[in-house]
């Protein structure tokens, strides 16, 4: 199939998965005799598998990692749980700042009243200094 073909197979944009090939995420494509990309039912599962581990927010760096576990079928199942786990944390970090940007905006906009007066708490909040 060709990239089109690949790319609605798999649900990546062709561009991406051109990108993908650059970076040597994953290997080049055969080429047909006019210099088409060519694709077989391998790559578009190398390419869902890629498409699903980017929609659970794993890092390219953690997909290369994860590709190469999912190729090697001498790993440990103790390697890729580590992975998963490790994401997890740095999840559990977002979330919680997040939840922090949440509740300060949440105060800030509690505190605007929101009037035809210039005053507004949520811009001197902004101007101020950065705090580290």
């Amino acid at each position: 199939m060709n990239i089109g073909q690949a790319a609605t197979a798999s649900g990546i944009p062709a561009k991406m998965i051109r990108y993908y090939e650059e970076t040597g995420l994953i290997p080049a494509a055969s080429r047909t005799e006019c210099g088409y990309r060519a694709y077989d039912t391998k790559d578009v599962q190398t390419l869902r598998f890629i498409h699903r581990a980017r929609h659970l927010g794993f890092s390219m760096e953690d997909i290369r990692q994860l590709l190469s576990l999912w190729q090697d079928r001498h790993r440990t199942s103790a390697d890729v749980r580590a992975l998963a786990l490790a994401h997890i944390t740095g999840l559990d970090l977002k979330l919680e700042n997040l939840q922090t940007m949440q509740r300060t905006l949440k105060h800030l906009i509690a505190h605007c009243e929101g009037d035809d007066r210039p005053d507004c708490p949520i811009l001197d909040d902004l101007a101020k200094k950065a705090r580290h």
